[in-house]
């Protein structure tokens, strides 16, 4: 039965019907299935589903932003259940991310946030209109390996370059990996300012995010 109510949490992903995932994941805490099982074997086989159907082109942004917010909301659902038990998902690394100063654009990088989360990953968001300064103070607190920066508008690129230079001003650039995205963004200007890569969309995020912790192991 727990087989099968795993299944379908799965399928609840790749259908886009959070309303089912939430219930399917109260179900299975009620029904006994560990938490730990829910989120291995249950949330995360579908999400890796739905980011491979938007990478071969069968799902698009809306399927996706719909999967994650199914992902998030059983997630608030599962986390208390994890703490609660002393388990918790394996860890990929730990991130700061968050949508440069002057810009208020929220939902690509809340979508990538959400993705990162996911897939393991420790995720501190900042937010949007986050400055420099607040990058690295985040970055000294959490001794995060990784730095997300989005940016929606070109005159605000400008500041990934700020941030890069500020991580470096603070001794700190030679621990943490940089990432860059958002509609102006291309891989041609991250290397131009010194980041370490671009990603063009939350799933391309992931993928990033795991080769830079890689290299940095």
């Amino acid at each position: 039965m727990s087989r099968e109510l795993l299944e379908k949490i799965t399928a609840s992903l790749v259908d886009g019907d959070p309303d089912l995932t939430v219930d399917l994941t109260g179900q299975a805490l009620s029904g006994g299935v560990e938490p730990i099982a829910v989120l291995n074997d249950g949330l995360l086989p579908g999400m890796r589903i739905v980011g491979q159907k938007f990478s071969d082109g069968e799902y698009f942004l809306p399927n996706l932003i719909v999967a994650a917010m199914g992902m998030k909301r059983a997630m608030i659902v599962l986390e208390p259940e994890l703490r609660a038990r002393h388990q918790a998902m394996k860890v990929a690394g730990s991130v700061v991310i968050g949508t440069v100063q002057g810009d208020i654009h929220e939902i690509g990088k809340t979508l990538v946030a959400t993705m990162l989360s996911a897939n393991g990953f420790e995720v501190h968001d900042l937010g949007v209109d986050v400055s420099a300064e607040q990058f690295v103070a985040k970055v000294r607190e959490t001794g995060a390996g990784l730095v997300g920066l989005s940016a929606l508008l070109t005159t605000t690129m400008t500041v990934q370059r700020e941030v890069v230079r500020a991580l470096e001003a603070a001794g700190l650039r030679g621990r943490v990996k940089v990432m860059v995205g958002g509609a102006p963004v291309s891989e041609q200007w991250a290397k131009e300012i010194g980041a370490d890569g671009f990603a063009e969309d939350a799933v391309a995020a992931v993928e990033l995010a795991t080769r830079l912790v890689g290299t940095a192991a």
